[in-house]
């Protein structure tokens, strides 16, 4: 990577040089390319998931223009449809049958200004974010268990003013586009904290982290011009935005991190240590304690089983 790119030296703020296989979903656009595009310089081996064949051609050019001997591969995956859930783990186990070392679920639907659901009925927010990426790892976590891998889940600060419905976790009553996404991503965060927990009750090697981008922005990230913009900025954050958050380029940081630095831990929240935790270098951080409920975790747990048809085999891990 050439020095103007303003990309990271290296993908492991702890110095370990060893080459890993690193899957991103959601991986042609906005934060998930500049993971995928830090992971390649830093040597490592990049699956780009992605829905979309033609952006996803398009972010390997990208990566490859930027990155002198990228390892790249594609799988394709539509988060939405739990049919292509399925189809996509078995395409990444034919295309990586020795295991990968970290799956980072980054994929996300981010608004709906209407209710709209998943091919199998659930709210296209939750569908996505959360119940696409829950049957994505049970089916993946194989191939995780074979390298002693980790599984890295986007939590957001939205997490914090969002509570899921009490009768159904994977419901959206009284919908809105901001509230959905606030439960999506609590949702994200209950399970992969559960899932630590219950990875290492099981004996499992393998690791599960949260991490989060801050307030990261398109706009202010270094540009790549054969890359769409993941989604347009809200006009309200324009004024404040150098003050108040990063580009999507330094968002990808905590991502990245959390997926290969030798001193991260199964059930730890990485995410930017300034302010708020809006911006700044990659570090562990609190989470709010409704994401730590291992009552509520439990309830959409099992929701996310009987909705998503799959069931994590832990007990094969011992």
């Amino acid at each position: 990577m050439s020095a103007d790119d303003g990309g990271i030296a290296t993908a492991d703020g702890a110095g370990s040089a060893a080459r890993r296989t690193v899957v991103v979903t959601g991986a042609s656009a906005g934060l998930g390319y500049h993971a995928a595009e830090q992971l390649a310089a830093a040597g490592h081996r990049v699956v780009l998931a992605t829905r979309d064949r033609t952006r996803a051609a398009a972010a390997e050019h990208s990566i490859r223009r930027h990155v002198d001997g990228a390892d790249l591969g594609h799988v394709h995956l539509d988060l939405a449809d739990l049919a292509s859930v399925r189809t996509a783990a078995d395409e990444l186990s034919q295309l990586e049958p020795d295991g990968v070392d970290a799956i980072v679920n980054n994929a996300g639907v981010v608004g709906s200004d209407e209710l709209r659901t998943t091919p199998q009925g659930t709210e296209l927010q939750i569908g996505t974010n959360h119940l696409g990426h829950f049957a994505w790892t049970a089916l993946t976590l194989p191939l995780l268990e074979q390298r002693a891998g980790r599984v890295v889940h986007l939590g957001s600060i939205a997490h914090r003013w969002a509570r899921l419905e009490t009768t159904d976790p994977l419901g959206a009553a009284r919908y809105s586009s901001y509230r959905q996404y606030g439960r999506s991503k609590l949702a994200v965060m209950l399970f992969g904290f559960e899932l630590a927990e219950r990875l290492a009750d099981a004996g499992s090697p393998v690791a599960s982290v949260v991490a989060h981008p801050g307030l990261a922005l398109d706009v202010l990230a270094v540009p790549r011009p054969d890359v769409q913009a993941s989604r347009s900025e809200p006009a309200w954050i324009r004024p404040a935005q150098r003050l108040l958050a990063q580009g999507k380029d330094a968002g990808a940081e905590p991502l990245v991190h959390a997926a290969v630095g030798s001193d991260v831990r199964s059930g730890e929240y990485w995410g930017p240590s300034g302010w708020m935790q809006l911006r700044g270098p990659a570090t562990v951080v609190r989470a709010e304690p409704r994401a730590h409920d291992r009552i509520e975790a439990a309830r959409l747990w099992a929701a996310s089983e009987r909705a998503a048809g799959v069931a994590f085999a832990l007990d094969a891990l011992v």
